[in-house]
């Protein structure tokens, strides 16, 4: 297991970022239920683990995309995260909404647009990878050029690595499902039973617990 991947899993579960609950899942707003449930702007209240998030997404965005010009946030997780990247780069930042906005402008996306811009996109945290894909195309209707996508957290569902390969984005995130169930049981936040069942929600997601 990567050790940044690590260290983030174990902050986050610190913080109560991440809740995991085998015996009496959470219920998402796509109505799957789930073991566990992940709110990361809960770290933006902690300075340690928020630096550390956002000298990590840093690091990460100078060595896997060179050249980058702009830090694009998406609505609205990780608005802050991506302000606090682009701070430390020193590059522009721009943000997307989850839908134009119904009056003035009609903005969809938030500050200075430069077509031929070379951005990345920072997301929060990535489930099916839906609602970021759409942030990546409203960026190249406007002319960005998009070098890829960093992340948080992501659940590394199957579906989601397809919707981003089938889009040809790249995507690196600092922490993942596997991560968080390692350090999960080192920590005895879960036990060995619980694991598998944490796993077994991975892999069939949208059926679990029915």
């Amino acid at each position: 297991m990567d050790e940044t991947a690590r260290i983030i899993a174990k902050k986050l579960l610190e913080i109560n970022a991440i809740k995991l609950n085998v015996e009496h899942p959470f219920i998402w707003a796509s109505g799957w239920r789930s073991p566990i449930y992940c709110d990361n702007r809960l770290s933006l209240s902690y300075p340690e683990v928020r630096t550390f998030i956002k000298k990590q997404l840093a690091q990460t965005i100078r060595l896997q995309f060179k050249g980058v010009q702009a830090i694009a946030g998406v609505a609205t997780a990780g608005i802050p995260q991506g302000a606090l990247v682009a701070d430390v780069l020193e590059i522009p930042f721009i943000y997307i909404r989850s839908k134009p906005k119904d009056h003035g402008m009609e903005n969809m996306i938030e500050g200075k647009i430069t077509p031929g811009q070379k951005v990345v996109v920072v997301e929060d945290l990535v489930s099916t990878g839906g609602s970021s894909l759409k942030a990546v195309e409203a960026l190249k209707a406007s002319g960005f050029l998009v070098l890829g996508m960093v992340s948080v957290f992501t659940y590394g569902f199957p579906v989601a690595e397809a919707n981003f390969a089938r889009e040809n984005v790249k995507l690196i995130s600092l922490s993942d499902y596997s991560a968080l169930v390692e350090e999960a049981l080192r920590l005895n936040y879960v036990n060995e039973e619980q694991i598998a069942n944490l796993k077994n929600w991975r892999e069939n997601p949208s059926t679990w617990g029915i």
